[in-house]
């Protein structure tokens, strides 16, 4: 209940539990126009095409491809959903852990920022948190956040990536159901010797019709959300790559780039050759040349 109030109080949570509302209304009235023992009227014009095409998929066209389509439908709503529940700002990097990092940071808790990094599912949190641990060294730490941007971005692309695969297969699967109906229109052409009646055609070409319908009626709505949620997966990970550069950042002050100098060595005291930090070399004391002897 929690995570449908959640979902509820979301601009796009509205939109998808109107759309599912209207598709469960549409889909109980179809049945119950199909149900046996009720008298059947005549298609008239303000019949809806929708009602028809479930009611004849309820009635007569209950075959592999329908049940594959069927499934395939159950399957792109729930990542539909799951998408939109999940793409949000305030669960992909909500604004109280940003904030919570931003103190333990202006506060100096390392340890405390590493730990809960690691802990939280945020983002944010998955970028920063192999960076903290390349510390001290900043050209490693930089390197490592964008490592684990681009791994977090790429992630979050492909678990939207199934809804583009669907909606590419619900006009083959369709094309598919199309073909199968217009053999069995012309096999019972051929039955007839050619001179079957309209009746005997209109099954297999309902058939056809209806196969499209579905597979459109499959794509339109995945093909629409992935382009949606890919706009907002682009928008949220842009934003989130800025804060994780924020935050770096702000822990860069905090690097060590010189090593303490060693007692009684100065500034332009000799270092070893090629290594630096290294102690100053010690030279041997020069050997006074003897005096010449008096003449």
């Amino acid at each position: 209940m929690r995570l449908i109030g959640q979902f509820a109080r979301s601009r796009f949570g509205v939109v998808l539990l109107t759309a599912l509302l209207a598709v469960a209304f549409f889909t109980a009235t179809s049945y119950a126009q199909a149900a046996p023992g009720t008298p059947e009227t005549p298609a008239t014009p303000q019949s809806s095409a929708i009602m028809v095409t479930l009611r004849l998929v309820a009635q007569h066209i209950i075959d592999p491809i329908t049940i594959t389509i069927a499934l395939l439908s159950i399957f792109g709503l729930t990542l539909i959903i799951y998408g939109f529940i999940k793409n949000r700002e305030s669960v992909f990097m909500p604004e109280a852990t940003t904030q919570q990092m931003r103190e333990l940071i202006q506060q100096k808790k390392f340890k405390e920022l590493i730990e809960f990094t690691e802990n939280d599912p945020s983002f944010v949190a998955k970028a920063l948190n192999p960076a903290l641990k390349r510390a001290p060294s900043f050209s490693s730490m930089k390197e490592a956040m964008e490592t684990s941007l681009g791994e977090q971005t790429a992630e979050t692309f492909r678990s939207i990536e199934y809804l583009n695969i669907i909606g590419n297969l619900g006009p083959l699967l369709g094309l598919l159901g199309t073909v199968m109906g217009m053999v069995q229109a012309f096999d019972m052409m051929n039955q007839a010797n050619g001179s079957a009646s309209p009746k005997d055609l209109a099954g297999g070409i309902s058939t056809a019709l209806t196969h499209t319908f579905l597979g459109l009626f499959l794509a339109v709505p995945c093909l629409a959300a992935f382009g949606v949620l890919r706009t907002i997966i682009d928008r949220l990970t842009v934003r989130g790559s800025l804060v994780c550069e924020e935050l770096l950042l702000m822990v860069k002050p905090q690097e060590r780039s010189t090593a303490p100098a060693a007692p009684g060595r100065g500034p332009g005291a000799p270092q070893h050759p090629g290594v630096p930090g290294m102690p100053p070399v010690r030279r041997a004391p020069a050997v006074p040349a003897p005096a010449p002897a008096p003449m």
